[in-house]
């Protein structure tokens, strides 16, 4: 028998359920255990979303937690907010603070930041509480790179799926989008799309950020069945540290990486024009 795949998902607030309805719906856990100080709360939810698998077909177990240490045995721990709230903040002192619990209660576990204001917790994590940057993922730029797939997809009339685009640097203040290599329907953007359009459409990326709840549990859902399944999953955009990759160190961006058992296995080296690139080592510099 195999051990059975948990993740730990931490807060109970819109985007906590919202990431467990997503994550059991998909069917691929034996079990999801939402957190939250607010047992009652916490309760609440899981008994919904249990009770939507008679509807919806799915046989994932959903438990109710008040306290961090059931976080213990996951094969993914999900920070979305902190355990007695119900949005994506987190205090700076005690965000550091609920890592390190973590990691000490896991050792072993990958760290998923499914919120938009994660970045400088994943930073912290690295350079205070010397946490591997391997095990450290941020979710959102995935969820970002999805909207912004379904901007372009509503400005030029196909099917988001029709559209292939990446994010990269330090959303929202340093986002880089290597527009050179963006394709709809296979075929290059800049050579299907008048300037005027394009022009457009880059005015569209600063009012995308933040993603909203949904789109961020399906980023992070991403993720969580890409670390369970423990293969790699390729191309995936996601907040990581950089350890050298671009001249930078302990600096968390967004890149596109390959994802396995253990967190980050490669960050994967962006196909820029000469522009993009010295858009994104000042994005690095700067963010």
């Amino acid at each position: 028998m195999h051990p059975p795949t948990i993740v730990a998902i931490v807060g109970a607030g819109t985007l906590g359920g919202a990431l467990a309805h997503t994550l059991a719906s998909h069917d691929r856990l034996d079990e999801i255990r939402l957190i939250d100080s607010a047992g009652s709360l916490a309760a609440g939810k899981a008994l919904d979303i249990q009770q939507a698998g008679g509807v919806e077909g799915f046989r994932t177990r959903i438990t109710s937690h008040s306290e961090v240490t059931a976080a213990a045995g996951a094969s993914v721990i999900v920070v979305t907010g902190p355990p007695n709230a119900g949005d994506d903040e987190i205090e700076a002192e005690a965000g550091l603070r609920l890592i390190e619990n973590l990691a000490t209660l896991n050792r072993r576990a990958v760290l998923v930041f499914a919120g938009p204001a994660h970045r400088p917790l994943i930073e912290r994590a690295v350079i205070e509480a010397c946490i591997p940057r391997r095990r450290l993922i941020g979710s959102a730029p995935y969820a970002f790179e999805s909207s912004l797939r379904a901007i372009v997809a509503v400005e030029l009339r196909c099917a988001v799926s029709q559209v292939a685009l990446t994010v990269l640097g330090t959303p929202p203040e340093q986002t880089v989008i290597p527009w050179s290599q963006a394709t709809v329907r296979g075929f290059a953007i800049p050579q299907v799309v008048d300037p005027t359009r394009l022009a457009r459409l880059r005015d569209k990326v600063g009012r995308v950020w933040p993603p909203g709840p949904y789109a961020l549990a399906s980023a992070a859902t991403r993720v969580c069945e890409a670390v369970v399944d423990g293969t790699d999953r390729r191309g995936l955009c996601c907040f990581i540290t950089l350890d050298g990759e671009w001249g930078v160190r302990r600096k968390v961006a967004a890149f596109q990486v390959e994802l396995g058992a253990y967190g980050v296995s490669r960050v994967l080296e962006p196909v820029l024009s000469v522009q993009e690139r010295v858009r994104l080592e000042t994005a690095l510099q700067k963010g």
